[in-house]
């Protein structure tokens, strides 16, 4: 094949991705059970699924979530936009409420636990007799991006169809090696990155989350340092208890004069230089995703 033959032929490949993103999106209606208010104001009803996402927090209900309804979420979930459409992840689907527990620290009635992986990939190479090897922290980054497309692909697919979810890194807490124990995934070349918890709440939320949307989220044409006034306006959009973005709506009350404040000194704990080899990256090397890099 020629350069202009490669050139054109990656295009053609690019444009596709274009599609196929369009495409996920492109989802019907909410449906009136299980539908949490949307933002009316939306353009159509993709952006009013989108804009209605909120997180439930382990409160689900007993409600069980259709087989029928999983599949469609799943079916939606491997059309994401994914490098070169080599897939490398995998999703583990559990349905035990004491296992997702376990793996979670949440109770749902059903888990889809996304994993960076390159198992299929490197032996289907080897089932052809070649070696395909995944051993540097690119081959990981690029399998995350995939998997977490994948995996907001499956929530906002979840929601058009009334279901609610939590995407949650509770499989990082705590011993992080029961996640391979438990559901016996291989050792190497697999990262379980983010598990996706579905179904119904058992209380409607009071309300929905904010988002920081402005300057140090969005920047134009180049990366911008925020000035004192756009820090300011930071802390005082955290401190608006009607934005709802803040984490404890009960900060004023221990004694803070901002909500960061309070975020800053308990929830990071000060947020101290890390001086010691964490999990995370102890699993890393024994996924063999940094082993082969070179200081």
């Amino acid at each position: 094949m020629s350069v202009t033959q490669k050139t054109a032929s990656r295009r053609r490949f690019v444009r596709g991705g274009v599609a196929l993103t369009g495409g996920l999106l492109a989802l019907p209606s909410l449906p009136l059970a299980h539908a949490a208010v949307a933002d009316e104001t939306a353009a159509n009803e993709t952006l009013r699924t989108i804009h209605s996402l909120r997180s439930i927090h382990g409160d689900f209900s007993d409600e069980r979530v259709s087989d029928s309804d999983v599949k469609t979420i799943l079916d939606a979930s491997v059309r994401a936009a994914n490098a070169s459409n080599m897939q490398t992840y995998s999703i583990v689907v559990s349905r035990d409420p004491e296992k997702i527990q376990k793996l979670t620290t949440y109770r749902a009635g059903c888990l889809l636990l996304y994993c960076a992986d390159y198992t299929r990939v490197i032996d289907t190479a080897a089932h052809l007799g070649y070696e395909y090897r995944a051993d540097n922290l690119e081959a990981f980054i690029t399998s995350s991006t995939n998997t977490i497309l994948a995996a907001q692909t499956a929530l906002i697919a979840a929601k058009s169809l009334g279901i609610d979810s939590l995407l949650t890194n509770g499989i990082q807490r705590g011993d992080f090696e029961r996640i391979w124990t438990i559901l016996d995934l291989p050792q190497q070349s697999c990262f379980p990155l983010i598990a996706l918890l579905l179904g119904y709440p058992n209380h409607e939320p009071e309300y929905k989350r904010g988002r920081l949307k402005g300057s140090g989220v969005i920047h134009y044409e180049r990366f911008q340092r925020l000035q004192k006034s756009d820090l300011d306006e930071i802390v005082r959009q955290h401190d608006d208890m009607t934005l709802h973005i803040g984490q404890d709506n009960g900060w004023d009350k221990k004694g803070y004069k901002h909500y960061l404040d309070w975020f800053y000194k308990e929830w990071a704990h000060g947020s101290k230089p890390t001086t010691s080899e964490g999990q995370m990256l102890r699993r890393l090397k024994k996924s063999g995703f940094v082993d082969a890099q070179k200081a």
